[in-house]
């Protein structure tokens, strides 16, 4: 007897996933630019409890009024023009670390920026926690993010990696499933680096660590967590690039339509 089946059309994207997904990329660009704007107060970074001038800085920017450089541990970049030293719209020198164009404010003001990045910072909290709780109730991890036996076996995970170099993302068949390092990928950002932003965003406040102490020693002190929140949103932004640059691949109209009207999958009840 011949097996009847009926095609159900489904939204690729839920509406929570959809959601989320616009709520965190406004709160990631507001909270990288005013965030900037406090690494200007102070544009060094250290490891262990305390940092000021006199002491070592793993990482930081210098400027004067004819020059820019980054320095990483003993290796200074030059970056006059840019970093450090750059004119505003006005030509006039400005020797801030970050430029104007990449800051919120786009004026050195550490209150407005600390307000503009702790606003953001708390909707962004609660729109994660929120979209973490909803996924795991509507098995949307489950279903699209579990990471299955078989895509564990290392010549699964090396035929994604050819087929991406090949700029080949998905099967025909199959585009609204992930593939092995898209599921590896949003793991690593949605549930740990996002949640270690969050972390040692809270490590840092005088507030937190007069009542949680535990949580600033878990990150082995106030500077320690401060620059592992700065290389979190270096991470994150080469994330983003890297987003951009799959999603100009991979067709950005109807991707991105899809992030906004859902798109729409087949599946097959029987």
């Amino acid at each position: 007897m011949t097996e009847e089946r009926s095609i159900k059309p489904l939204k690729k994207h839920r509406l929570p996933t959809r959601i989320w997904h616009w709520v965190n990329a406004l709160c990631i660009l507001v909270m990288v630019m005013s965030g900037l704007t406090i690494f200007n107060a102070h544009p060094r970074l250290y490891w262990g409890e305390y940092g000021a001038n006199d002491d070592y800085a793993w990482a930081a920017v210098g400027s004067s009024q004819s020059t820019g450089y980054v320095r990483i541990g003993n290796r200074k970049i030059d970056t006059t023009g840019y970093i450090g030293n750059w004119r505003d719209s006005a030509g006039n020198i400005q020797t801030w670390a970050i430029p104007g164009w990449a800051t919120i404010p786009s004026y050195y003001s550490l209150a407005e920026g600390r307000r503009w990045h702790f606003f953001f910072a708390w909707v962004f909290s609660i729109a994660l926690t929120l979209f973490m709780i909803i996924s795991l109730l509507n098995r949307h991890v489950q279903r699209d993010i579990h990471i299955k036996r078989a895509e564990w076996q290392p010549s699964h995970i090396w035929r994604d990696i050819k087929n991406h170099l090949r700029l080949r993302f998905h099967e025909p068949e199959s585009t609204h499933i992930y593939n092995i390092l898209q599921k590896f990928s949003y793991i690593a950002v949605i549930f740990v680096l996002l949640p270690l932003m969050v972390f040692t965003g809270l490590a840092m406040s005088p507030a937190m660590d007069a009542n949680w102490p535990w949580l600033t020693d878990i990150f082995g002190g106030r500077q320690s967590a401060r620059s592992i929140h700065f290389l979190g949103m270096f991470s994150l932004v080469l994330f983003f690039i890297f987003h951009m640059i799959a999603l100009l691949l991979a067709g950005p109209i109807k991707q991105t339509w899809a992030m906004i009207a859902g798109g729409e999958r087949e599946a097959v009840i029987k």
